[in-house]
């Protein structure tokens, strides 16, 4: 085997992670930036992932990144650069930030009526993604229950008044006709899908990577030293029949999503019904809270933005305000 120094890098997609190990995979034409890849990457694409690590202090790659590694075994692999990233999708609190994916084209946050979502878990993971740059759908999962539907169904239509996509499916029940669906707008995407736990996400991405469970075992005993973690992100690809050149980055449930890297102006512009009012408050800093003569207090007390989201919107900035590591406006 040729040396450490002397081996040649390749370009590779990070498909995984857990830890300070990740897996990787030889970057496709596609996902290179450039129109080929070399001998040793088409190599390796026969021969399957990597596990590899970082050297040194570098910083910490995530599924998505596009990097260069130097292969140092038959199945092993070090992580020697990382490509500029497009965009990049977080969560943080006051301690400490976590990538969840970069270089995503849109993010699927997945909800349902039974148990009901919570409304400012979504608020949060929509100003994640709006921060980001990234455009967000909702992917409104057991249809087929017609109570709980109903139950959540005006609170959706306020999403989609804002002009959010909103798919309405029934995996555990109809999953072709959810593939059906979604198929369209999968295709030639890479999506990142986030959401509460016990919404159904993980019988979804079942339901579009049939063997997504088995995969997710084995790459949890190959990252976590045999112990069953479903705490990383993870990529598949999913098969062309569901969505041709596509690619589903599947997320952990989550029961709480923190924005502490978030300011307060990012907070504003995630909402999009705020737009034509900014401006028209009295105070230029006006946070939309408790200030006298606010253009958006008082547009939502005649009806004009939905009162509900207003409320968690304030929520929110006063977590931010709290924040003493906050970000500024």
């Amino acid at each position: 085997m040729p040396s450490l120094a002397a081996a040649a890098t390749e370009k590779a997609l990070v498909t995984a992670g857990y830890g300070r190990h990740y897996l990787v995979r030889p970057a496709t034409p596609a996902e290179a930036s450039d129109a080929a890849t070399d001998d040793r990457s088409e190599q390796r694409q026969r021969t399957g992932e990597l596990i590899a690590v970082t050297r040194g202090k570098r910083t910490d790659p995530c599924v998505g990144d596009r990097v260069r590694i130097r292969a140092v075994g038959d199945d092993q692999a070090v992580i020697e650069s990382i490509e500029a990233r497009r965009n990049e999708i977080r969560r943080s609190d006051r301690w400490r930030s976590k990538l969840l994916a970069a270089n995503i084209d849109q993010v699927g946050i997945v909800l349902a009526g039974d148990p009901p979502f919570s409304e400012e878990l979504l608020l949060r993971m929509l100003a994640a993604s709006d921060a980001a740059g990234v455009p967000a759908a909702l992917v409104a999962n057991k249809s087929d229950l017609v109570e709980a539907s109903a139950a959540v169904a005006s609170r959706l239509a306020v999403y989609q008044a804002l002009g959010l996509k909103v798919f309405a499916v029934a995996v555990g029940s109809d999953p072709q006709a959810t593939r059906d669906s979604l198929r369209d707008w999968l295709a030639g995407r890479t999506t990142l899908l986030i959401g509460q736990s016990g919404m159904g996400k993980s019988t979804l991405v079942n339901a579009l990577v049939p063997d997504a469970e088995l995969r997710t075992q084995t790459i949890s005993e190959a990252l976590a030293s045999g112990r069953h973690t479903t705490t990383f992100s993870r990529l598949f690809d999913l098969p062309a029949e569901h969505a041709p050149d596509a690619r589903i980055v599947d997320t952990p449930g989550f029961q709480t999503f923190g924005i502490a890297h978030l300011s307060t102006s990012q907070l504003v512009h995630a909402m999009p019904e705020f737009a034509s009012y900014l401006g028209r408050c009295r105070f230029n800093d006006c946070t939309h809270r408790d200030e006298p003569d606010c253009a958006i207090r008082a547009a939502a007390e005649a009806g004009e933005i939905d009162a509900r989201r207003l409320q968690l919107y304030g929520r929110l900035v006063d977590e931010t305000l709290r924040n003493p590591s906050r970000p500024r406006p």
